[in-house]
């Protein structure tokens, strides 16, 4: 282990009473404020489940799978944290339990643990240590939310783990603060204290007690009951924090630093030499100025086929969000499922939007209606947004009602189709010229494009002006791609390849030709937006979206 004088002070994020009480929020909102304060934060995140990733867990379950640089697939949390702090993160920042144990397992193969017996402890707590110690170094404070709820017998090793570095390193060097649920009860009137001393009762019988309480209610919490809560709960009454239901995730900042939980933190960490003496939380305030004070206002259609579960499109509604808060416009996002459009027709789904966005996914359910969204925005030059399988399913659109080419499709969908202008690279690109298709057998994931890479964009594309550089980065996460054998083809038809890899062989980004705005990407720029900086591309396209409202003219765009 790391000797006590060189880690990094580490914030403990634990949770009790139910799940879904927002951590993940309340630790990247504090993380901002101690980041506003001049510190170097990073954050990380201990999933109790025993996949490794959450790659191949449905998106129904566990909602979006966010992408990192480095290609890792990671929990959603992981967006939040970098859409508040401004932090690069990698797979070393998500750890599973899926992951500790694979790791143990191989040391045991190998003979590291020199036949000695493999235990919970020390083995599985010590590699949590040690993963939490490669994930935080070189940071003045680093906040660590552990998944699930304090209860849990899934969650036992993480908290036992971070017991062992509390002790290990003292109070200087380790905190935890636990969020919990103060209810209302509307037939008594009252907000109830109780769960929250017994989700801090159990806490505290692993050995592990709370140096800050963030409590969640309806309503703030009342002088009395934080007395109450601090007497039953043997933390200091100053460090019971009242998280209440705000409107806006934006201003939990300034919430939790009008209640001067960052002070605390500093205190307790002993980071005042680091640390400015007060918050600037200035930016914050901007976007939330941005959101409440509105100039127009837009309504997009997400067309995809999980939309009953909105969080497998987090990032998507985010940065749609950060799109209209860069203009002061207010995005209302219209849900549509792709097999509605199927049944019922484009022109009755996506009547009364100003734009529409097609988001990834996989596989072939839905997938038609996604097409028919693309054509009916090209048709009627509506805004489209294609990402990912949004891009494949207007490639297909442009093939077959611009190209002529009957039948064209993603192999993934139809390994028949006569015309795959969608494939795997192993299908289209053979030294014999021969399509080759894909076995029944072959690895799912074998082919998957992960992480940041950089595209180079075509000089004179709506593209490369919204972007304002020729060369740019982006996270993937897909296996099929564009078919080059069809660039001529459905380049005639209208189509502009707007980006290509660095090395010209995969195309990254289209656009079309006479059409007010109609671009579609292979990466997941969603991924890089943040409400302070936006992304170009959701910028550009609720602007589009605006001009549309207003019937093609020009808006006057207010001053920043």
């Amino acid at each position: 282990m790391t000797s006590p004088r060189s880690v990094t002070p580490l914030v403990f994020v634990t949770g009790g009473v139910v799940s879904s009480l927002g951590k993940g929020i309340a630790a990247a909102s504090l993380a901002a404020i101690l980041e506003a304060r001049g510190l170097r934060v990073t954050m990380m995140k201990l999933d109790p489940y025993i996949n490794v990733d959450p790659g191949t867990m449905s998106p129904f379950q566990h909602g979006e799978v966010y992408v990192t640089d480095d290609g890792a697939e990671t929990d959603l949390d992981l967006g939040h944290y970098e859409r508040f702090v401004n932090v690069r993160l990698s797979g070393k920042n998500s750890i599973t339990t899926g992951k500790i144990y694979e790791s143990v397992i191989r040391k045991e193969r190998r003979g590291d643990y020199l036949g000695a017996t493999v235990q919970v402890i020390p083995h599985i707590t010590d590699e949590i240590k040690r993963s939490i110690d490669a994930a935080t170094q070189g940071y003045d404070v680093a906040l660590v939310e552990i998944g699930g709820t304090v209860g849990d017998i899934e969650s036992l090793p993480f908290l036992e783990a971070i017991r062992q570095i509390r002790t290990d390193r003292g109070a200087d060097k380790a905190m935890f603060m636990h969020l919990t649920l103060v209810p209302w009860i509307a037939a008594a009137g009252e907000l109830k204290t109780k769960p929250t001393q017994h989700s801090v009762k159990e806490l505290r019988s692993i050995g592990i007690q709370p140096d800050v309480l963030v409590c969640r209610s309806e309503q703030p919490l009342p002088d009395g009951e934080r007395r109450k809560i601090a007497s039953f709960t043997n933390v200091p009454e100053k460090a019971v924090i009242s998280a209440v239901d705000l409107d806006d995730i934006h201003k939990i900042p300034m919430w939790l630093h009008d209640q001067d939980l960052d002070q605390i933190v500093v205190e307790r960490l002993c980071l005042g030499d680091r640390a400015a003496e007060k918050a600037d939380l200035s930016e914050w305030q901007a976007v939330v100025d941005a959101t409440e004070h509105p100039i127009d206002s837009v309504v997009i259609a997400v067309v995809g086929k999980y939309v009953d579960h909105k969080d497998a499109y987090k990032s998507v509604g985010e940065a749609l969000k950060h799109g209209g808060i860069r203009q002061r416009t207010r995005v209302a996002l219209k849900w549509i499922e792709s097999q509605d459009i199927e049944r019922h027709g484009a022109e009755r789904m996506l009547a009364g939007v100003d734009g529409v966005l097609v988001p990834g996914g996989f596989g072939d359910r839905g997938f038609e209606g996604k097409v028919l969204a693309s054509k009916h925005a090209r048709e009627q030059r509506l805004p489209y947004f294609g990402i990912c399988y949004g891009m494949q399913a207007a490639v297909v659109d442009v093939a077959r009602h611009l190209a002529g080419l009957e039948g064209a499709n993603s192999t993934e969908n139809d390994r028949q189709t006569p015309h795959p202008v969608i494939g795997l690279i192993t299908e289209w690109r053979t030294r014999t010229g021969e399509v080759e298709r894909r076995s029944e057998d072959s690895d799912l994931g074998g082919t998957m494009r992960l992480g940041l890479q950089e595209a180079r964009l075509k000089p004179g594309t709506r593209t490369r002006e919204l972007y304002g550089r020729d060369v740019i980065g982006e996270r993937h996460r897909h296996r099929y791609e564009f078919n080059n054998r069809y660039r001529t083809q459905l380049e005639d038809a209208g189509l502009v390849i707007a980006a290509k890899s660095m090395d010209d062989l995969l195309v990254e980004m289209i656009e079309l030709q006479d059409h007010p705005w109609f671009i579609a990407c292979q990466a997941h720029p969603e991924f890089l937006s943040t409400p302070r900086t936006g992304h170009p591309l959701f910028v550009g396209f609720v602007r589009a979206a605006r001009e549309q409202r207003a019937g093609g003219k020009l808006l006057k765009e207010a001053s920043a």
